[in-house]
């Protein structure tokens, strides 16, 4: 397998997936090179948001490449951990997450109080959006649903 973690090797992963076995993406890095924003430097850490359209597309298409492909697809880093886009990833398809301990019990409540069909009306809705912002205020609402107290 291989980890996703350029935004090259997403925008070639149908070509990828006829090579390998299985696919990780690895968001924090994901985020950090498709936005040309450095998490670590705090004068613009401030701009690294997984929920930045061009993001969310990338992770869609390398998750749409190995569903086509007939290999797995997890997704690791930060994102996979956060109940904020729990559903946008059930719903893009997302079967595997990798997470820390302490993130399991609230990403698990989310995924056993929902339905496929509902986690795939959320991803598609998110996927109309064109900003960062729209995607963040339309994840909170959805996740306080589940998680009153999270926001």
């Amino acid at each position: 397998g291989i980890m996703i973690e350029v935004p090259s090797a997403a925008l070639m992963a149908g070509h990828f997936a006829k090579e390998v076995n299985f696919f990780s993406i690895g968001t924090n890095d994901l985020v950090q090179y498709t936005l040309a924003v450095d998490r670590t430097n705090e004068r613009v850490a401030g701009l690294f948001c997984p929920a930045h359209p061009a993001v969310l597309a990338l992770v869609r298409d390398v998750i749409r490449a190995g569903s086509r492909a007939g290999i797995g697809v997890s997704v690791c880093g930060e994102m996979a951990g956060d109940p904020l886009y729990t559903l946008l990833l059930l719903g893009l398809g997302l079967t595997t997450f990798s997470m820390n301990g302490p993130d399991v019990p609230e990403v698990k409540k989310i995924i056993r109080s929902t339905t496929m069909e509902n986690a795939r009306q959320v991803a598609r809705k998110v996927m109309s959006f064109d900003s960062e912002r729209q995607v963040m205020h339309f994840l909170r609402e959805e996740t306080r649903k589940f998680i009153p107290e999270a926001f």
